[in-house]
């Protein structure tokens, strides 16, 4: 087996990436919703709250190798003495990676990617809702596994593989079990709904009445205000997110036509 600094860290790179996660609306000119919704097949979907802040990755190998990284780039391998300080990902994580590597050491021939949101610090505007002290906090939003032959693929064709749902995520009792095993807090989950409402005015509703205020905040002093959630199928098949600037956006948008 390769070692991880034998591979072509490129395609690491993009093997690991997280792919985009689709609106429950479409998103129409200028950002504002259309009336298309996604069909969620299925009668159980885990509502998370999506938590504004800066996308992270913790890349666990199968040689007892790591590497951190943002959402488009790796910042650090385990024993390196240089890394990027972008956005504290690195300060952040890196005691937490030498950790589970240590504990949890990922299966033969595969990758294992923890996918993390890091909020509060200086990270975003939104920054604030989360603390008021300045602290960086950092939750657990899905891991998948990949193995290492897709490596063998030029990065053009890991993309297109990525974009297209290559990647293996686990489901939600793996996901729950591994996040335990590794003791990494997840995103809060706010529900289990058999539905979400399909017209914009009625997500919005039932957004405002599932989370009406964040439940990551690091300090009592904090803003406190959600980005909005994330609803998946319990085998992650499917998974869509639902943002508060969006239904705001469309609202004002739609009240001004009215009164013009």
């Amino acid at each position: 087996m390769m070692t991880t600094r034998e591979l072509d860290l490129r395609r690491l790179n993009s093997a690991t990436k997280y792919p985009s996660i689709p609106t429950y609306h479409a998103l129409g000119e200028r950002g504002v919703l259309l009336e298309d919704a996604v069909t969620l097949e299925s009668d159980s979907l885990i509502v998370t709250e999506k938590v504004d802040g800066t996308n992270s990755r913790i890349i666990l190998m199968p040689d007892g190798c790591y590497l951190i990284g943002s959402r488009e780039e790796l910042l650090h391998a385990k024993d390196d003495l240089v890394f990027n300080p972008a956005l504290g990902i690195v300060e952040t994580l890196r005691a937490t990676a030498d950790r589970i590597v240590a504990s949890c050491p990922t299966p033969e021939e595969t990758v294992t990617t923890a996918y993390l949101e890091i909020y509060g610090g200086k990270t975003t505007a939104a920054a604030k809702q989360y603390t008021s002290r300045r602290e960086f906090g950092y939750r657990v939003f899905d891991v998948s596994r990949v193995s290492l032959s897709q490596l063998d693929q030029e990065p053009s064709a890991i993309a297109i593989w990525r974009e297209n749902g290559g990647q293996q995520f686990l489901d939600e009792g793996t996901l729950a079990a591994m996040a335990a095993q590794m003791d990494l807090p997840l995103t809060p989950r706010v529900a289990v709904v058999d539905g979400i409402p399909r017209s914009i005015a009625e997500t919005h509703d039932w957004l405002k009445t599932s989370l009406p205020t964040s439940l990551v905040k690091l300090d009592d002093a904090a803003g406190g205000t959600p980005e909005g959630v994330v609803a998946r199928t319990n085998d992650r098949r499917q998974i869509v997110k639902i943002r508060y600037e969006d239904y705001e956006r469309t609202a004002k948008r739609r009240a001004k036509q009215r009164t013009s």
